[in-house]
């Protein structure tokens, strides 16, 4: 897959088919929309193009905001890649290019930057200057100037329409099953693991720390069962969310602790994939009474997750 930065030299592609958005998070929506131009640029031995914009334009437009993501650039371009897209241009969004009207978009961007022959969007797309442009106005300039527009519906499960906003929401209460069916996939953090207090180990439950990405999308604060990456390898795991009350709090960190083998994770960058919240955050009158329940814990994560693999096998 080629990544270019910005919109030019459209003669290279062939039959260029495309969708424009930031596909934060690549949930069932994206996917389907994706497959369509994939799908699409096969048949007519083209290319297969996604637009997408760094920054993302609510750090320009709102930069107040406190706005989390549900990926990093990295997963996001892997996730691209997988979907079989053939080049992913990404386009500066700066207040200049936040100032183009409808027209000048469509014509800079769509016609000439890209050169597209079809254009996949959802139908309640928008662009150009305060999102004003609208799908019947992407339909009249692709009319005038040769390129189709496909108006693609919403993809709904669990009795709404998936969209990253409502993933956001599910993780942040700590519903990692339900986000986990609007994304496709487990909700997963990613980072390099950094020295603790060593707590885990005198409570025999050694856990690997990771710190929390400050632009990412975190659950509530609790016990996950969840599976730990470490390369290519797998392990299921348990995984706490929290500032660590019981031990007078402290800076909001995720810890791990692989169920079955002792690994030396310092250094390394690991994922951790949260599959099933299990219990919130509490504070216990003492080391013995958090043992206590970290045994009950660990039962829990490893029943949660042989449910999980069982699904996973059928």
């Amino acid at each position: 897959m080629k990544v270019t930065r910005g919109y030019s030299d459209k003669a290279a592609r062939p039959y260029p088919v495309g969708t424009i958005g930031n596909f934060d998070g690549h949930h069932r929506g994206h996917q389907a929309l994706l497959q369509q131009v994939v799908e699409t640029a096969r048949k007519n031995e083209g290319t297969a193009v996604v637009l997408t914009f760094d920054p993302h334009p609510v750090k320009i437009l709102a930069p107040h905001v406190d706005f989390r993501f549900l990926t990093d650039e990295r997963e996001k371009l892997a996730r691209f890649n997988q979907a079989g897209i053939d080049e992913v241009m990404l386009v500066e969004f700066t207040p200049t290019f936040a100032s183009l009207t409808p027209d000048l978009f469509a014509e800079q961007v769509l016609a000439h930057g890209l050169g597209l022959k079809e254009i996949f969007v959802g139908q309640h797309f928008a662009f150009g200057h305060k999102r004003a442009g609208k799908i019947d106005d992407l339909r009249r300039f692709g009319e005038r100037v040769g390129f189709i527009v496909h108006p693609t519906p919403p993809v709904t499960l669990d009795g709404g329409v998936v969209s990253s906003t409502r993933i956001r929401q599910l993780i942040m209460a700590g519903d990692m099953a339900r986000a986990s069916r609007l994304l496709g996939r487990p909700y997963a953090l990613s980072g390099i693991v950094v020295p603790g207090e060593g707590r885990g180990r005198t409570l025999d439950c050694p856990t690997a720390n990771v710190p929390l990405p400050p632009d990412r999308v975190t659950p509530a604060d609790g016990i996950y069962a969840s599976v730990t990456i470490l390369g290519t390898d797998r392990h299921d795991s348990v995984t706490y969310i929290g500032n660590r009350p019981t031990f007078h709090g402290g800076v909001r960190g995720l810890e791990v602790s692989i169920l079955d083998g002792q690994y030396d994770l310092y250094g390394h960058r690991i994922t951790v994939e949260l599959i099933d919240r299990i219990r919130g955050d509490a504070r216990f009158e003492s080391e013995e009474a958090l043992s206590r329940q970290i045994v009950l814990d660990v039962e829990s994560a490893r029943q949660v997750l042989r449910r999980y693999h069982d699904r996973m096998e059928t």
